[in-house]
């Protein structure tokens, strides 16, 4: 009885020292709903004026295929079009997140702020959104209070230049700055990418699906899967029921 009782306390004072890093869009809400295909007509409208000004096709096809072309390449099309365009990064997140009824457009489960409280460990939020949306979004889902810190796409920074999610320089320099211990640290994501890189970082990885439309979820070979992906649920709720298993597991 008393080995049992130490390796719980073990387990709890593990889970304690834990660092969940949340992501936010199709996470901790569903984002697919109605705000995504808002920022991605933003973006459109956005692009479309970039690649107009240049003397460049912007009809809807050449448009849609730039802003997923950068998506894949750099983890945010801001970054594609910084990088090739010259576009300021502060400008162009502004109008992509643009909504006339945010509220109105969130999607979430019932009691997730209860249920980050009962997370055991130290919660932040690291998302590519821009910083004003995230802190909109959180406040609706009352959500705020349960991060210690709010890592939006603006400071993810290396050497000044942007480097947002999936840049492994990124979680190295913030992993350093915080001195947080890899091993210690699991990124909660639905981006596959993301969760590829942290594991090549040494973090834990866990993906939450539920949010993410079938018909664009990401499916790597089964081997690749299984190599950065530790853990795999529908939602936030089914991660803290499995949360025991985890320490155990861990």
């Amino acid at each position: 009885m008393l080995i049992v009782r130490q390796a719980a306390l073990r387990s709890t004072a593990s889970a304690r020292r834990r660092i969940w890093l949340f992501d936010l869009d199709n996470t901790l809400h569903n984002a697919s709903h109605a705000i995504f295909p808002q920022i991605n007509r933003n973006m459109n409208a956005c692009i479309a004026r970039v690649l107009g000004a240049a003397g460049q096709p912007d009809d809807e096809a050449s448009v849609n295929a730039l802003r997923q072309l950068y998506y894949q390449r750099y983890g945010v099309t801001m970054l594609g079009m910084v990088r090739h365009y010259g576009v300021k990064p502060e400008a162009f997140l502004q109008q992509a997140h643009q909504f006339d009824d945010l509220r109105g457009m969130i999607r979430a489960e019932r009691g997730l702020a209860r249920r980050l409280r009962a997370l055991p460990g130290q919660k932040i939020l690291l998302t590519n959104a821009p910083q004003q949306y995230a802190r909109q979004v959180l406040q609706h889902l009352r959500l705020h209070k349960h991060f210690s810190h709010h890592i939006a796409v603006e400071s993810m920074r290396v050497h000044g230049k942007l480097q947002p999610k999936p840049s492994r320089p990124f979680l190295r320099r913030l992993l350093a700055r915080h001195r947080w211990s890899a091993p210690n640290c699991i990124l909660v994501e639905d981006s596959v990418d993301n969760l590829r890189a942290a594991k090549r970082e040494g973090l834990k990885t866990v993906l939450l699906h539920g949010y993410v439309p079938r018909q664009q979820q990401q499916r790597p070979p089964a081997q690749h899967r299984a190599a950065c992906i530790d853990y795999r649920y529908a939602s936030v709720r089914h991660l803290l029921r499995a949360v025991g298993r985890m320490s155990s597991r861990d």
